[in-house]
């Protein structure tokens, strides 16, 4: 139920349009970090301590960005997803059945921050077409920690 009418610039469509789509990032920022924050806790192996304090940092930045984009949403005039079973149809992020061994959440965890760049990288044309330049450089700032991270996960499969 929207109660007053929201003037920033945007026209509704576009806003609504823009909002979905970052939906689909909160969802899957929500459920990368659910992941991240399950390897923290269960990571096992000789490279236990360092996984364990890099996958908190990784779960604990994602926090941050959750927050981040569903306050963007709001600001829209849009609601934010914030059910297990909305996240469930917008997210991309596969869950596991099992815990897995230490480099299969390594390659896990890069797929999956390569997962959210895309998903960041697709609404870029529609907050483009509505002249969003708050979304836009909320977008490029994602993109850019997801693509770092990544980066950082694949290093460490390397041999």
């Amino acid at each position: 139920m929207k109660t007053s009418l929201i003037n920033i610039g945007i026209p509704e469509a576009d806003r609504k349009l823009i909002a979905d789509g970052l939906s689909r990032l909160l969802a899957d920022s929500y459920v990368l970090k659910v992941k991240t924050h399950n390897y923290h806790w269960n990571v096992t192996g000789p490279m236990f301590q360092t996984l364990h304090v890099m996958f908190e940092g990784q779960y604990a930045e994602l926090n941050t960005a959750v927050d981040l984009v569903a306050e963007r949403i709001r600001a829209l005039g849009e609601f934010a997803p914030g059910t297990y079973q909305q996240f469930s149809k917008l997210t991309q992020i596969q869950e596991d059945s099992s815990v897995p061994r230490a480099k299969e959440m390594i390659q896990s965890l890069m797929v999956g921050h390569e997962t959210v760049a895309r998903t960041a990288r697709s609404v870029f044309p529609a907050a483009e077409k509505g002249s969003d330049e708050a979304t836009l450089d909320l977008l490029t700032q994602r993109i850019q920690l997801h693509e770092k991270t990544a980066w950082m996960l694949r290093s460490l499969l390397e041999e």
